[in-house]
């Protein structure tokens, strides 16, 4: 009973994760006045910049701004007394596509670190793998173009298996596969120890809650803190 529970929640998570016109709290960087307040923040700010560029994982759907996960990771930098701006770039039901589509416009400011967390909305639509590679390359590759310093961190994702065993199996293999073909820093699972746990998740049974994004947080510092 436990693992077709963890089951249900996780497919249902993915049904979703794509969809673009749910009731939603939080703001993304495409809202005007809050990409205008990012780009203030970012220019008074004398330190380094983290963008997390992502899906509704990454906004915080469901949820206040300063709940997210990204926020989280501020407020740590912060009580570490490490002088870094964190700008969250999250927008909900984006897929590679989309993100590759606005990638240029977010990218107006410098970027120290840059944290890709996209192809979870792939996954849900059947897109075919190599389009969501060729996007996640063609991210990582536009990043670097713009200035050649900045650190990037994939964000790995995993999906059920209702495409099938085999695109399921290669869809977990893709986000490894491409950071070490970029050589970037990976998150093997940004929802590990989430997934699939009612208590974690809203009442969607989908997007993590508060308390799961407070472990999210622990999973994308334990990467992140490496690239400081």
């Amino acid at each position: 009973m436990q693992t077709f529970l963890k089951f249900r929640y996780f497919l249902v998570f993915f049904l979703v994760c794509g969809c673009g016109d749910a009731p939603k709290k939080e703001a993304t960087s495409e809202d005007p006045q809050v990409a205008e307040e990012n780009q203030d923040t970012t220019n008074q700010s004398k330190g380094k910049v983290i963008m997390f560029f992502g899906d509704s994982l990454t906004a915080g759907y469901g949820l206040e701004m300063e709940e997210a996960f990204p926020a989280l990771i501020q407020e740590r930098l912060d009580s570490l007394q490490l002088d870094y701006t964190v700008i969250n770039s999250g927008l909900s039901g984006e897929t590679t596509s989309g993100g590759l589509n606005r990638l240029n416009w977010v990218l107006n400011q410098n970027v120290d670190i840059f944290v890709l967390e996209l192809g979870a909305n792939d996954g849900l639509r059947g897109i075919p793998l190599n389009e969501t590679k060729s996007n996640l390359v063609a991210m990582i590759e536009l990043v670097r173009s713009k200035n050649k310093q900045t650190k990037i961190i994939l964000v790995g994702m995993q999906i059920p298996p209702n495409m099938g065993p085999e695109y399921t199996s290669e869809f977990r293999k893709l986000f490894p596969n491409v950071a070490a073909e970029k050589d970037v820093a990976l998150i093997p699972f940004l929802l590990d120890g989430v997934a699939g746990n009612p208590e974690l998740n809203l009442e969607d049974g989908i997007h993590p809650t508060a308390k799961g994004h407070q472990i999210v947080k622990e999973t994308v510092w334990d990467i992140l803190k490496n690239q400081l």
